[in-house]
């Protein structure tokens, strides 16, 4: 029988225990395609040339942290897949088979699970390509022309990122065989389990993992000014690295001194199922930090998703605060140029305030923009025309409050004790705000709110000039009163906002491929977690029938069963949940706004999830023993 003939037999009777390897590899494929294909179809350049560039970025980056991903997952799956087969190729070796030959043998039947998941993904990625498309632009709300194109090229990309991953392993593990010897691969799938560790080590492993994920859960959450990414990269690193620790030496510690207690033990079922995840303990923890890993990353994705939608929300509100801003070089024409409006459009709100622009007197640094002053009471009255809140304390003869811009991410934290130098003369910074009393033009640049009398001192050092802010009723009439404005011999210079302008749309697309990829993150992390227990199903099937024999009930055996399959849920679970919040409240820092209602609702939204994979779990485990 030909090497190709016998692989292919393999592969069909062991396709069952193969179906969530492929399913897995499957869906990773099938994203990877919609995304690529979202590029090369073309729908994006109805967003604009802008737009279109930066949503391609975007998607160009996420495909690649895709690909990273099925590296990884790759990776994971064909060791596992390997382990698995070791034992029963290692016979072949009594048959009179080389190494060689064996290894050629698994090369091919690996390439058969290949082939298939890519297949299977490229085609459920060319049927669901123009849903994809929909759903992303609905949840982005955003209005294209939607038509069934998929891509050619996006489909031979995917097949030949996915094909040069896979076959890295598959000619990895074909080595692995070439050099193993009869015995490592009979006693393969023994290999790797629980070998008693000293005590000592698993103590030095937990407090370390402890502390190293409390340094991480610190830096996560520390203002530091500009150092605020520095410190997120390195919680990053503290985390992965404590939760690789805390598996591999807090939760064995606990088990073992849970096992080593008699009267705990010999409760219920216990001795049945605590001394069994004692035994394998030491091959899963891998698995276990891998999937709390991957569910943290999925939290996280979800709230940056959240978090930009908002911000996307705010801006827009923020730049049409005012459809109208007029600069001039005097004041009392307030009255004038609402009259020029009102031959076309009727005004809703209207203001108006003195900008008092002055330079900084920092001589050591020529490039320092001038500081643009406000004047206290001023901006209150601007509150008042618009309804605006306005809670701010009176800044003191050396005090002044920032007026800030709205940012999409603010990369530093903002620092209270704020110095400015004007003229010779420091001033503290005792608060800020962003609400947008000047609207548009207040993107620009910063301000500063000082009390009246530090405003009149000042003018002398400063030029100025008047701001006329106006938002009309229908704003999207707005272009039938530009040139009855401009006509103004007042008129220095013109903002006009149209609220239907797109130029930061492709923000809204953050927002739907976040939730893609929470998706993406979660489904793989259950899969890992489910791939691992549908294996480990098979290697107990021989385990629980002599527990059967020895008297055990099969009530008793389901009862443990479900508890240790229930340990393998929810101890990820639990790490993820407490490490989320730190990662989500280190998100919200930089993005300036609270995403506990979206951790939260993530957190549940996995919990469900591994609710349905425990319970698929659990009926699949025990059919695989035989209980």
């Amino acid at each position: 029988m030909s090497m190709l003939k016998l692989a292919f037999q393999n592969f069909k009777s062991s396709f069952k225990s193969y179906l969530s390897l492929i399913i897995s590899l499957s869906f990773t494929t099938m994203i990877l395609c919609n995304f690529m294909n979202l590029v090369d179809s073309g729908i994006l350049n109805q967003l604009g040339e802008s737009n279109a560039r930066n949503v391609a970025v975007i998607i160009q980056v996420l495909s690649f942290v895709i690909g990273c991903f099925m590296l990884f997952f790759v990776w994971y799956s064909t060791n596992v897949f390997l382990t698995k087969r070791k034992r029963e190729i290692g016979i072949y070796v009594f048959m009179g088979l080389t190494n060689q030959r064996i290894g050629k043998l698994y090369a091919i039947e690996t390439i058969f699970i290949g082939l298939t998941s890519l297949i299977l993904g490229i085609g459920f990625g060319a049927l669901t390509s123009q849903l994809f498309m929909m759903i992303l632009m609905r949840i982005s709300e955003i209005t294209v022309e939607i038509h069934f194109q998929f891509s050619l090229q996006s489909g031979i990309t995917t097949a030949l990122i996915f094909s040069g991953i896979y076959l890295l392993f598959v000619i990895k593990g074909y080595i692995n065989i070439v050099r193993s010897s009869v015995l490592d691969m009979v006693s393969a799938n023994r290999q790797n389990e629980y070998v008693k560790q000293k005590k000592i080590l698993l103590v030095f492993k937990a407090i370390a993992g402890v502390i190293i994920l409390v340094l991480g859960y610190y830096m996560a959450i520390k203002e530091a000014g500009i150092e605020v990414m520095g410190n997120v990269f390195i919680a990053v690193v503290l985390v992965v690295a404590g939760t690789y620790l805390l598996f591999g030496g807090l939760i064995p510690l606990i088990f073992q001194s849970l096992a080593a207690h008699k009267r705990f033990l010999y409760k219920r079922e216990r001795n049945l199922w605590i001394n069994n995840v004692v035994f394998r303990i030491r091959k899963n923890y891998r698995t276990y930090a891998m999937v709390c890993v991957l569910m943290l990353c999925s939290v996280t994705a979800l709230a940056f998703g959240f978090a930009m939608k908002n911000r996307y929300d705010g801006i827009v509100h923020f730049e049409n605060t005012y459809t109208f801003q007029v600069i001039s070089d005097a004041s009392g024409y307030r009255q004038e140029f609402a009259s020029l409006i009102e031959k076309n459009n009727d005004i809703d709100v209207s203001s108006d305030i003195e900008i008092l622009t002055i330079d900084s007197g920092n001589m050591d640094n020529p490039y320092a923009m001038p500081y643009a002053l406000l004047a206290y009471s001023q901006v209150k009255k601007v509150a008042e025309d618009t309804e605006m809140d306005f809670d701010l304390p009176e800044p003191g003869d050396e005090e002044f409050i920032s007026l800030n811009r709205l940012y999409l991410m603010s990369l530093t934290n903002d620092l209270v004790e704020e110095i400015n130098t004007i003229n010779g003369q420091d001033y503290r910074s005792i608060a800020s705000t962003d609400t947008p009393y000047l609207g548009y033009m207040q993107e620009n640049m910063d301000y500063m709110i000082v009390n009246d009398r530090v405003y009149d001192e000042l003018q002398i050092y400063g030029q100025k000039m008047h701001l006329y802010n106006y938002k009309i009723v229908d704003a999207s009439h707005f272009e039938a009163s530009v040139k009855d404005i401009q006509s103004s011999e007042h008129c220095l210079g013109l903002v006009k906002i149209n609220p239907e302008r797109e130029e930061i749309a492709w923000i809204k697309i953050l927002y739907s491929v976040s939730i893609f990829m929470f998706m993406v993150f979660v489904f793989a992390g259950g899969c890992i977690l489910f791939m691992k227990l549908y294996n480990g199903a098979f290697e107990e099937k021989e385990r629980y029938a002599i527990l059967l024999k020895l008297g055990i009930s099969k009530k008793s055996l389901k009862r443990s069963i479900a508890d240790e399959l229930l340990f393998a849920y929810i101890t990820p679970l639990v790490v993820m949940s407490i490490s989320s919040y730190f990662s989500v409240k280190a998100l919200g820092n930089v993005m300036h706004t609270s995403l506990l209602s979206v951790n939260i609702v993530s957190v549940l939204v996995i919990i469900i999830f591994f609710v349905i994979c425990y319970l698929l779990s659990l009926v699949i485990y025990r059919k695989n023993v035989g209980i």
